[in-house]
């Protein structure tokens, strides 16, 4: 059946072999499993502040950033317990200033957490005028997802939504199968 070099002669196939099978109670537990890896990680890596979760998404807008940023960038940014220089961070502006509340993400060139950071865009000439402390830092860029606008944008069509959640549970029950013939075979 083997030539000389140790494979097969063509023409010859190899006897199969039946794998063992698998207690029926592992697949449903390695799909859980599988569901809690991904709902863990999303929750660890997505959950927002305000929910008590660390991170943070941030939309770009403007050209303050470039070449690194663009306008419909989303970004991950999340809290630390410092930052530093050289650091691209968002920020609120600090209340008591003209913009408070508005979001900006630069990059930090000077300053401290206490006394206020120095900031700057990447495409800019000039230090933004506030000075934020670690209170006011959303936090710090983790992940940027190119191009994002146009994804947050289908989401906004009910019709599109509509039909993701119909090809959702087209699947599940697609997939899902029933149970009775599973154990008959």
């Amino acid at each position: 059946m083997r030539n000389s070099v140790g494979t097969l002669r063509p023409g010859l196939r190899r006897p199969h072999v039946a794998l063992p099978k698998l207690p029926q109670i592992l697949l449903p537990l390695a799909k859980l499993a599988a569901l809690v890896c991904v709902v863990g990680t999303c929750l660890w890596f997505g959950l927002p502040q305000g929910l008590g979760g660390r991170a943070s998404w941030v939309l770009v807008s403007g050209t303050s950033m470039l070449p690194r940023f663009h306008t419909g960038d989303l970004v991950l940014v999340e809290h630390q317990s410092g930052y530093h220089v050289g650091e691209v961070v968002a920020y609120r502006v600090p209340q008591g200033q003209v913009g408070a509340g508005h979001t900006v993400i630069h990059r930090i060139i000077g300053g401290d957490g206490k006394t206020g950071w120095k900031l700057q865009g990447d495409n800019r000439t000039a230090p933004d005028l506030w000075y934020p402390t670690n209170h006011d830092v959303i936090g710090a860029k983790q992940l940027r997802i190119p191009h994002a606008w146009f994804v947050l944008r289908i989401f906004h069509m009910p019709l599109l939504l509509g039909l993701f959640a119909a090809c959702g549970v087209f699947f599940w029950i697609a997939l899902s199968g029933d149970e009775k013939t599973k154990e008959q075979s």
